[in-house]
């Protein structure tokens, strides 16, 4: 890297415009051409038609994140800004309104309700009085988070939700025994572990409690979760907030789904629930996603029993490698666009998804890794509109079936036609290939870059000691 305001110079561009090797290399790569033909994407196409479903409420959730640097005598201090948002949308009524246009902008707000949490973590420098380190009070104040009353779905007497740290620890319950890699002391990193065992391993347990080493300090049940493991000591810490971004967005998602299980399970039939993204989790944190499987099938079972028909949830991916491919499979072989047909949906299974999406070798040894095995808790599905919209979507597993991505069949998507049928109705004219809910509750959580840090930089410097 050069120094600040240092100009780049152009000598390396001309060595590599002539370099031998870098020629032969380029020549061994090759483009792969997605299916353009009808006849090529016949086997892709699912041969169901939107149903004529419409629901009542959509509950949309969105996250933003945001580091900022602030200034306490150590340089490169930090924290961030995190800010999940849901947004409930009477659906029915604004059909009903929608029939008497022009509409009245205040009567359309009034058919959404928002609700958020709005939290801030500690990154590098940033040491809580009384811990060791800036790792341990990342730890502590992710616990803190996850117990805060501010953040229950309902805090009256009746109808009481859960804790985020309930909604955590019941997934925690569920956390897979099998993935190979165990549970170290979040003190060992630092140095700061007083365990003398060659591993420092232990055990979990739930809420706050104290590690058996001679030191005897504090270890959570949301240590499992090893964001801290992301935090970089010297140097912006953008990764851990992203994570516990992440965590926070389906931990909201389940806490919502078990306060309805609770108090409102006849509600269920009638709410689409949209995520911002795909229905997995990534990084330190990704075992999450399979407790998730374990219980949203529970949750979805139970749902049944009553409503007699699945949850409709679906996550929705605005960028990335399966939105550059559902564009190119739009071209025409001419150049033009329109290859897709409308209000059809493209069923992907793994053949697929590694021959001609993201790579992987051996595409025909039954025994390699299925996508997205250990990362997400649902499948993806191109769907163009009826007015032209293409967009990801990705559907949950409710069973082993719904997880079998060797097969590409409908029922392997829950409630496919009525997954079509609200797209349909809730793709925005004001952006390209968006739906109003995600683009609403964007517009709750999302921190805009230049207002948005003048202000947290406000707050930091004024309360920060």
């Amino acid at each position: 890297m050069g120094f600040e305001n240092e100009p780049s110079g152009i000598k390396s561009l001309k060595r590599i415009a002539e370099s031998k090797r870098i020629k032969s290399l380029l020549e061994r790569y090759q483009i792969l051409t997605p299916p353009r033909t009808p006849e090529d994407m016949a086997p892709l196409l699912a041969k169901v038609e939107p149903s004529d479903w419409k629901p009542k409420w959509i509950l949309s959730i969105d996250g933003s994140c945001l580091s900022h640097s602030v200034q306490n005598g150590y340089p490169g201090a930090e924290v961030g800004y995190i800010t999940i948002s849901a947004v409930l949308i009477d659906a029915a009524k604004q059909r009903e309104i929608d029939h008497n246009r022009p509409v009245n902008p205040a009567d359309f707000r009034a058919t959404q309700t928002p609700s958020s949490i709005d939290e801030i973590l500690p990154g590098s420098n940033i040491v809580f009085s009384g811990q060791v380190s800036a790792r341990a009070s990342l730890r502590e104040a992710l616990m803190e988070l996850f117990k805060s009353e501010s953040n229950r779905l309902s805090n009256g007497n009746i109808h009481t939700g859960e804790l985020l740290l309930e909604t955590y620890e019941a997934l925690l319950a569920h956390k897979p025994t099998d993935s190979g890699q165990k549970q170290r002391c979040p003190y060992e990193i630092d140095g700061e572990c007083g365990s003398e065992a060659i591993e420092k391993l232990y055990h979990l347990e739930k809420s706050t409690y104290k590690c058996t080493c001679k030191f005897s300090r504090p270890l959570f049940s949301t240590d499992a979760l090893r964001i801290h493991e992301s935090m970089v000591s010297e140097g912006p810490n953008a990764t851990i907030y992203t994570e516990a971004m992440q965590v926070l967005e389906r931990l909201y998602l389940i806490n919502i789904l078990r306060w309805m299980e609770r108090y409102a399970p006849s509600l269920l039939a009638d709410v689409a629930f949209v995520m911002d993204g795909p229905l997995g989790v990534f990084g330190h944190p990704a075992w999450l996603s399979q407790a998730i499987i374990v219980e949203l099938a529970r949750l979805n079972s139970e749902a049944k029993k009553i409503t007699g028909q699945d949850i409709l949830l679906i996550g929705v991916e605005k960028s990335g490698t399966f939105v550059e491919h559902f564009e190119r499979l739009d071209i025409n072989v001419d150049g033009s666009k329109g290859a897709f047909p409308k209000q059809r949906a493209a069923l992907l299974n793994d053949k697929y998804i590694q021959e001609k999406i993201v790579f992987r070798p051996n595409p025909n040894n039954e025994d390699r890794m299925v996508y997205g095995q250990y990362t997400y808790f649902g499948r993806k599905l191109f769907y163009k509109t009826k007015s032209g919209a293409k967009l990801v979507v990705v559907t949950p597993f409710y069973s082993d079936h719904h997880r079998d991505l060797k097969k590409a069949q409908v029922d392997q998507h829950p409630r496919l036609a009525d997954v079509m049928s609200l797209l349909d109705q809730v793709v925005s004219v004001r952006f390209p290939n968006a739906i109003t809910p995600l683009v609403e509750a964007h517009a709750e959580a999302s921190i805009p870059l230049n207002l948005g840090v003048k202000i947290l930089e406000k707050i930091a410097r004024e309360h920060i000691k």
